[in-house]
């Protein structure tokens, strides 16, 4: 194992020169045969077909199905507001105290209380298997600019169809331009 941080009862364990290998040459021989099932069924959630473009899509509409609701245009805002709840429900759900900053403009997007301390967290999500197998998240703001360890304590990167959640100190995410798992 590479560096690690105790978040409450998460590991965030991450290894700057080999980030998620392992499980990455996993995932490209699960995301292979995932394409070729896809390809023979092609069908979608409403009978069209369904390439990987829209696999985000059709896994959002599959989860809004279970709740009767008709989701008819997911953006990528939309899909990272769906992310931020899921960390929200989830991170309450172990028992932190979470708050949510007022509007956009802060660099973190929750304030996470962990045993007497606040942390700020950046939520980063995939909802799709690049065609490299992968799952692909930015370490950097908008503007293409790294966080950097005065504007987050963590960055956490949930992998939605999976329902996988990895918590990174900054200090691991700080360098690099994206993460792959």
């Amino acid at each position: 194992m590479g560096n690690g941080v105790m978040v409450g009862d998460l590991m965030a364990v991450a290894d700057v020169g080999e980030l998620w290998g392992e499980a990455e040459k996993r995932r490209k021989g699960k995301a292979q045969k995932k394409k070729k099932s896809r390809r023979a069924d092609g069908a979608g959630v409403d009978g069209s077909e369904v390439d990987g473009s829209d696999a985000a899509v059709k896994f959002v509409r599959q989860q809004c199905a279970q709740w009767g609701s008709t989701a008819q245009r997911i953006t990528a805002k939309r899909l990272g507001e769906m992310a931020e709840a899921a960390f929200l429900a989830k991170a309450s759900g172990m028992g932190f105290g979470v708050a949510k900053p007022w509007g956009d403009s802060e660099p973190y997007d929750f304030i996470v209380a962990v045993r007497g301390r606040l942390w700020k967290v950046q939520v980063k999500a995939a909802f799709t298997v690049g065609q490299d197998g992968c799952y692909s998240f930015r370490t950097h703001d908008h503007a293409l600019r790294p966080y950097r360890v005065k504007d987050i304590d963590a960055l956490v990167a949930y992998v939605a169809p999976e329902n996988a959640w990895y918590v990174l100190p900054v200090r691991v995410v700080r360098r690099l331009r994206a993460l792959k798992r």
